[in-house]
């Protein structure tokens, strides 16, 4: 008795209640994900919390993590009893009967439940790891505990716990009679155990997935209090079951979007057995990894192939006029103290902003945007490598600066057409007459009328003299406070911008961007743009522009956006009219 008393503390599908006022909940009241560390003796705040994203192109395939051995998961009267716990349905094992072992953990582990996470519809999925930030259906946690070890002393151990993570996917075909079976069980009735009548075994359920392939982690609990004591197990194949029945757990249960939203990797790595197909590495070269640029639609959980990708030659001559387009607000751009720190990711150097800080909104967005970060492309040294191009002139950097929904949770802003804002500003040498020499349209000689600086030398210098301590992959430093966004903007216009709607342009090219590119480029010392691609170890840091197919460019109603020779006849135009009014 005592031990199913401590296995209703276990805080992993289990749930914890604690006292009144202090009950914790995924949505709708007080004590939802982000205040889960304030609760009483709470580790959710700590360093390896889960569930994670598992981005496999950072995934290290670990020749250690050989095939499981699995105890009695074949046994068909190994469940006891099924409960809904009101965060959860939890089917509780009989004891000391089902095994794990083997798959690189450090012993045996005795499996005492397993319970489910899942959204509200199958256009809100609910599993709790994501890979490459592609959230399934629904997800199974199979709870073991370290054989010899009772839950206090497990909860207490870095490997004490062992969870199996099986992602959940729907299928149109209805033939799976051990999911219903388990299915036949689900009710709103809160607390009630019910015995299982049925014959049904963990393997029933599993099916056939491959179990040899899988990613292995550090992490924790995902319920309060999250105890970091966990050695994850995340298979790559998901259980495939019927999509009727995924729909009777919110529908039976009357509770949804059950899942906790993932927590930063921070410096722990992810492993996977060999075997296990990870999606490589990826690149803007087309000869010097798994993944080109032409190849990136084969990614798994890809959007690359998609028909609204960018970045985009902009036309000027189709541009389309809108008068919605109005002028933006920027929150905190001017504070010094924003960026967080500055990292080398192996395609671009980018800086990270602290949280719910910096925000921008109007300008015909529709929404408040939180910005994340910003970052940077360029080319080779000889060459120009902005991502945009303007009636097919490249300038020589763009500068990205990426926000998301402040409405939304970044997993779920990806999946949604307007859940992202990127702004995209051209960066081009102050000192260089190129932009009006070289380009045979006259627009350039408008919007980029001088070629003096148009931002703050003193902050780029500062931005620049980073990129010697960020020289490695994956390097970062801690930002000193030195400049803003405003600083390495400078005085350049922000009333005058195109619109349309793309995707981001790296993998996985998630079409989820109202873009932004603003028309006068930032002028920036020649010196300090070629220290992008010297300093950072790489160069061609930018992805060719896509297909516009039917989607239509819009534009600001500014003056500037006229070809030059235009303005000229209209001030002609109007110079005869004037004249033509006087002799009347």
């Amino acid at each position: 008795m005592y031990h199913h008393y401590l296995l209703l503390c276990l805080s992993l599908g289990t749930l914890v209640k604690y006292a009144a006022g202090n009950e914790w909940c995924y949505h709708g009241c007080e004590k939802s994900p982000d205040h889960w560390r304030d609760l009483p003796g709470s580790f959710c705040g700590g360093q390896r919390q889960s569930p994670i994203n598992i981005a496999t192109s950072h995934v290290q395939i670990d020749p250690n993590l050989l095939n499981f051995t699995f105890i009695n998961f074949s046994s068909q009267h190994a469940f006891k009893t099924i409960v809904n716990n009101g965060h959860t349905v939890k089917l509780t094992l009989k004891e000391n009967e089902v095994e794990v072992s083997g798959g690189g953990l450090n012993g045996t582990y005795s499996t005492i439940q397993f319970h489910f996470h899942w959204g509200d519809t199958e256009h809100h999925p609910g599993s709790e790891h994501m890979i490459d930030w592609d959230r399934y259906p629904m997800e199974m946690h199979i709870v073991s505990l370290k054989k010899g070890l009772n839950v206090e002393e497990a909860t207490a151990e870095s490997e004490g716990i062992a969870v199996l993570g099986f992602f959940i996917n729907a299928t149109e075909d209805d033939l799976s009679e051990p999911w219903r079976n388990l299915a036949s069980y689900l009710t709103n009735v809160k607390d009630t155990e019910m015995t299982i009548n049925h014959s049904i075994s963990l393997d029933d359920l599993i099916g056939d997935v491959d179990r040899t392939k899988f990613y292995r982690y550090m992490g924790s609990l995902t319920t309060p209090s999250c105890n970091e004591a966990v050695v994850w197990t995340v298979f790559h194949e998901p259980i495939s079951v019927p999509k009727s029945l995924i729909q009777q757990f919110p529908a039976k249960t009357e509770f949804a979007n059950v899942y906790r939203p993932p927590q930063d990797l921070k410096d722990r790595e992810v492993f996977a057995s060999p075997g296990t197909p990870l999606s490589g590495p990826w690149c803007y070269d087309e000869h010097h990894c798994s993944y080109n640029p032409s190849q990136w639609g084969s990614l798994p959980h890809s959007h690359c192939s998609g028909e609204h990708q960018s970045p985009i030659n902009i036309e000027t001559q189709n541009v389309v006029m809108d008068e919605h387009l109005d002028a933006l607000t920027f929150t905190k751009f001017d504070d010094k103290h924003a960026i967080k720190y500055i990292t080398n990711t192996g395609h671009s150097v980018k800086c990270v902003l602290k949280e719910d800080m910096v925000e921008v909104s109007g300008g015909g967005l529709g929404h408040v945007y939180s910005t994340l970060q910003f970052h940077f492309h360029w080319g080779l040294q000889d060459s120009d490598g902005s991502e945009h191009t303007v009636d097919s002139k490249r300038y020589p950097m763009e500068i990205h600066i990426v926000s998301k929904r402040k409405d939304l949770p970044l997993d779920e802003a990806i999946r949604t057409s307007n859940g992202l804002a990127v702004l995209g500003f051209f960066i081009e040498a102050a000192d260089s007459t190129k932009s009006s020499s070289s380009s045979s349209s006259s627009e350039h000689e408008v919007t980029n009328p001088t070629s003096s600086p148009t931002s703050d030398t003193g902050a780029w210098k500062k931005m620049t003299s980073y990129l010697s301590a960020i020289q490695n992959i994956s390097s970062e430093v801690e930002f000193k406070g030195d400049f803003s966004i405003d600083d390495l903007l400078g005085n350049v216009n922000r009333a005058a911008y195109y619109r349309y709607n793309g995707s981001l342009t790296t993998p996985l090219c998630n079409e989820a961007v109202v873009w932004t590119v603003f028309k006068e480029s930032i002028k920036v010392d020649q010196n300090l743009i070629m220290l992008f691609p010297t300093q950072a170890g790489y160069q061609k840091a930018f992805r060719a522009t896509q297909p516009l197919h039917s989607r239509t460019v819009y534009s600001t109603m500014s003056a500037a956006t006229a070809p030059g020779p235009i303005i000229l006849f209209l001030l002609l135009g109007c110079l005869c009219a004037s004249l033509f009014s006087l002799c009347l």
